[in-house]
């Protein structure tokens, strides 16, 4: 079924629409796949180099991986921020009893640094308080989401786990129209890196500080981020190895989505399909890369989709977390990306190091999707999954088929 635009759209998802049309007569195909679903081409193969030969060997995945991995990151987020030349973590502030030990971290130039704060809730020790005990961390940028709650808290207590949240929004204001003068724009003015870069760089920083930490189990660091959150933690980990667990949350469009597929569950209405990528750079610019904005309209030109992003990742461990009815963040599209993903982890030997999991409902991060994190990397671990419900499966069988 061909998509044109409907009565009542706004004049941006008429834009989205003209895009769309322009892009399918372009490539001479529109494929419905499942009710108004829209196919906009073949994906780009991550495992065919530049000269149209294909990797074979995890030899040759290196070389691929060095061949466009300064495009991707480069168009998609205008870069990263420098490595910073200063950086030291101060504890401020000791918990007891189920309270935050407090970081402040600073990181930056010799001329200019930013400082941030880290709260990290560690669970408490077996072997007693003076005994060296390391526990694994899942470290998230939501801070000002509020996404971990009292009960996501006292699950990773329960089980084992530090929760280490900080606000990435102290890394680069999430606003529209803010000028580049707040947070690390003002030590590096003259880089185009994108807020999703600077967020993912305060990560970065975060892993620094958990490295300095002796309760950190630095061998088994997780990050986790919801909707831009979700971006970011994808972009995070892709740029850094000593992040062995990712878990972007519904994280759509520029994050796990698809450029090349359309999610579209109820057309006629308007009120359900996949965030476009002229919407993003009307409404939210700052999170993207300035090169990427000539694909706009022309997605199908793109010599790469997010499949190329979630592909750094391997051979590490990729738990994407995605609703069936959150349409605008492409839990289709999500799936068709992941799964093109997937054979770069088959091609290394690991391809059980990729996992998704869905559930019914909407656009939120709660306690059932940390606790299939948690479950994930338990099993990972050798530990059995205390929620055998979490464990993962194919969301839409033979779908993608």
């Amino acid at each position: 079924m061909v998509a044109t635009p409907f009565d009542g759209a706004s004049p941006l998802l008429k834009i989205y629409f003209k895009f769309r049309k322009e892009a399918g007569i372009r490539c001479g195909i529109f494929i419905a796949m499942f009710d108004n679903d829209i196919l906009l081409g073949k994906l780009p193969d991550v495992l065919t180099f530049s000269d149209g030969t294909k990797v074979k060997s995890a030899e040759d995945w290196k070389r691929r991986k060095e061949e466009f991995y300064d495009l991707v990151i480069d168009t998609e987020y205008g870069g990263m921020p420098p490595e910073p030349e200063v950086f030291k973590v101060d504890k401020v502030c000791m918990g007891f009893n189920r309270e935050f030990d407090t970081y402040r971290i600073t990181a930056g130039t010799k001329e200019k640094q930013i400082t941030f704060t880290m709260h990290v809730l560690f669970p408490k020790k077996s072997k007693g308080e003076d005994e060296l005990e390391k526990f694994p961390v899942i470290l998230t940028g939501d801070g000002c989401f509020r996404d971990c709650t009292t009960d996501v808290l006292n699950e990773g207590y329960r089980r084992g786990y530090a929760i280490a949240i900080f606000d990435r929004t102290e890394l680069a204001p999430d606003m529209y129209n803010t000028d580049r003068t707040l947070g690390i724009y003002s030590i590096y003015p003259d880089f185009p890196f994108c807020a999703i870069s600077a967020w993912a760089w305060g990560y970065h920083r975060c892993v620094d500080a958990l490295y300095q930490i002796p309760d950190a189990d630095t061998e088994h660091i997780a990050i986790s981020g919801h909707s831009r959150g979700g971006k970011t933690v994808l972009l995070a980990g892709a740029t850094d190895e000593r992040i062995k667990y990712i878990n972007p949350n519904c994280s759509g469009t520029h994050g796990c989505g698809c450029y090349r597929y359309i999610s579209h569950d109820n057309l006629e209405s308007g009120d359900k399909r996949s965030e476009p990528l002229c919407y993003l750079f009307g409404i939210v610019p700052y999170w993207l890369g300035p090169k990427l904005k000539k694909y706009v309209g022309h997605e199908t030109d793109l010599p790469y989709d997010m499949h190329f992003v979630k592909s750094l990742i391997a051979p590490r461990y990729l738990l994407e977390t995605s609703a069936y009815d959150d349409t605008w963040a492409n839990p289709r599209g999500s799936y068709l990306t992941f799964l093109e993903a997937k054979k770069v982890y088959k091609l290394l030997g690991v391809e059980e190091n990729a996992e998704s999991w869905y559930r019914t409902g909407g656009h939120r991060h709660e306690l059932p999707e940390f606790r299939a994190l948690m479950d994930f990397i338990d099993r990972k671990r050798g530990i059995p999954a205390e929620n055998t419900d979490f464990i993962t499966c194919d969301p839409y069988p033979g779908l993608f088929k």
